[in-house]
């Protein structure tokens, strides 16, 4: 019993009664599961899961009333909480927020983290038209840097997506497109830059950022964006945590390893909307992967987790320390340089 699954949902009695008296019977086209503890632990079991963060998926706790989400959002976090506290080393949770109300999303997150010891805060990548790294979640992304918060990113559908008329369900594409916006749009709107102590888990592998990660590095040619980014596209995306739910196989994974260093990477299983069968078969593809040695799938599996959720660490765990950001005093000079150095790359390209 060795993984922590970062990617493991949960659906209270009281989210499921919301969801129906909303209409609401699918998540971008996959049927609202059923769930239980016992259905967790079973699959962790069978899966050698020692632990599992549970979060709420799309589409959040907001269905139009904003004091009905603040109502559902807290007793989501408090159901969490009350299921850690009788099984605190099997279980933990990242806190759902009433999002986009930034100010009663900050009172939530203060109250969970504080409060409640939740492990952390799960964020949609966009919701109601608005993703991540909108100014308007400042004081939000304030409050979550103080705390060196983990933020877990997991995907909605955008109106965009839903507009487009394709047969297909959500999940199979659009979820990937709004991660891969949202992380985008964090890098861009400086957000990274400015909160540089939360860290971010991006869900399914970060959706398409580290196929186009090579073309969004172009954008350190444009001097709009190197201000406000100035360590460049390709460090930031580099500070993201990436999991493996249903992304177990050799594209994705050989994807990140060249974008990335494996202490990135986290086991996710996505269950139960990866019902018990599809956890088992990503299971079996990362334990056969042949993109990563048998130390990296060790670490993937658990070790790099435990640098985020060290209340997890057990007797014959070895963590090395985790490597410290560059918060240091030269910044400031190194920003100038990047700035400069831009200026004059785009002075030549434009000859």
């Amino acid at each position: 019993m060795n993984r922590v699954d970062v990617h493991h949902h949960f659906v209270p009695p009281v989210y499921r009664q919301a969801m129906s008296r909303h209409g609401l019977h699918k998540v971008a086209g996959a049927a609202l599961p059923d769930w239980s503890v016992g259905a967790s632990l079973d699959v962790m079991n069978a899966n050698s899961i020692q632990s599992a963060l549970l979060s709420v998926s799309a589409p959040g706790v907001y269905f139009g009333d904003v004091e009905e989400a603040r109502k559902f959002a807290r007793e989501c976090n408090e159901y969490a909480a009350a299921i850690r506290d009788q099984d605190p080393d099997r279980f933990g949770s990242f806190a759902v927020l009433p999002m986009p109300f930034t100010m009663h999303a900050c009172e939530e997150a203060v109250y969970s983290l504080d409060v409640l010891k939740a492990d952390g805060v799960v964020l949609l990548g966009s919701t109601e038209g608005k993703f991540l790294g909108d100014p308007q979640f400042d004081e939000l992304m304030a409050e979550l840097d103080r705390r060196r918060a983990v933020v877990f990113v997991h995907p909605n559908l955008h109106r965009s997506s839903e507009e487009l008329g394709l047969d297909a369900p959500g999940f199979l594409i659009e979820f990937l497109c709004d991660t891969t916006r949202a992380a985008l749009n964090l890098i861009l709107s400086g957000t990274l830059e400015r909160f540089p102590h939360i860290r971010w888990i991006l869900a399914h592998a970060g959706g398409f950022l580290p196929y186009v990660a090579w073309r969004l590095s172009l954008a350190n040619l444009m001097p709009d964006v190197a201000s406000k980014a100035p360590a460049g596209m390709l460090t930031y995306i580099r500070k993201f945590y990436f999991d493996t739910a249903l992304s177990p196989a050799a594209y994705p994974q050989a994807a990140l390893r060249e974008l990335v260093e494996p202490s990135q990477i986290l086991f996710g299983s996505d269950f139960p909307f990866a019902p018990a069968p599809v956890t088992a078969m990503q299971r079996d593809t990362l334990e056969h992967s042949t993109v990563w040695d048998a130390s990296a799938r060790t670490d993937i599996d658990r070790t790099n987790a435990l640098h985020l959720f060290p209340r997890f660490v057990s007797a014959g765990d070895v963590v090395a320390p985790a490597r410290a950001r560059d918060v240091s005093s030269l910044a400031p000079l190194k920003r100038a340089a990047a700035n400069a150095g831009v200026r004059l790359i785009d002075k030549l390209r434009n000859r």
